[in-house]
C-alpha cells in the first residue's frame, strides 16, 4: 500500500514598522561641574556603569558635547530633566 500526501506551508512573516521617532540625549560641557559629579549624575540618571560614564564625560570635556542616550521624547525628558537639575547642561535633539 502506497500513502501519498502533500505538505501544505503557510509562512507568513509579521512585521513590525517602528514608528517612533528616536531622539539623542546630549550633554554639554561647562566650566563649573567637576568630571565626578557628571560621572555620578551619568550613573544615577541614565544607568550608565562607572566605565560608560566616565567616557562620557571625557567626550564631552573634550569635544564639547555627548551624546549619552538615545530613546523617544517621553523616555529621554525625565532624564534630561533630572540632569538640568543636578546643574549640568543636557538637552533633547
Amino acid at each position: 500500500m502506497e500513502f501519498s500526501y502533500q505538505e501544505k506551508h503557510d509562512f507568513s512573516v509579521l512585521e513590525k514598522e517602528i514608528t517612533e521617532d528616536l531622539k539623542d540625549l546630549v550633554v554639554y560641557n561647562d566650566d563649573f561641574n567637576t568630571f565626578d559629579h557628571v560621572i555620578n549624575t551619568l550613573i544615577k540618571v541614565c544607568g550608565h556603569s562607572p566605565e560608560q560614564a566616565e567616557q562620557c564625560t571625557w567626550i564631552i570635556h573634550y569635544k564639547g558635547k555627548c551624546t549619552v542616550k538615545t530613546g523617544t521624547f517621553d523616555e529621554l525628558k525625565p532624564m534630561k530633566e533630572a540632569i538640568c537639575d543636578a546643574g549640568i547642561d543636557a538637552k533633547i535633539h
